[in-house]
């Protein structure tokens, strides 16, 4: 895990997630997910350019399945963005840096 990518669960989800005081990119994925692994250094890189704008968290659906059941994760990886405790936008699979900013911008 990058230095600037949080890792929560169903314990800590909505203080993280829901309670932040920036945009939230959060990454429901499995460690035994090929394209969640591709899609890591992209989380990373965007954790560790925008460091008090945005945040990145990683919720492991096998270890958060009521979180996961919340907010309908069907497929991994998906980036659900959060912004003032709220939704604001989703992708599912594997993406580019440019399309998952464009959800918190």
């Amino acid at each position: 895990m990058a230095k600037n990518v949080l890792e929560v669960d169903d314990a800590t989800f909505d203080e993280e997630v829901l309670r932040a005081n920036t945009p939230v990119l959060v990454e429901f994925g499995g460690k035994w997910c090929g394209p969640c692994k591709a899609l890591a250094p992209i989380l990373a890189k965007i954790a560790d350019e925008n460091v008090g704008q945005v945040k990145v968290v990683c919720v492991d659906i096998d270890e958060a399945p009521a979180v996961t059941k919340r907010y309908g994760v069907r497929g991994v990886p998906t980036v659900l963005a959060f912004t003032n405790g709220a939704p604001t936008g989703q992708i599912v699979g594997l993406t580019s840096r440019d399309a998952l900013m464009g959800l918190v911008r």
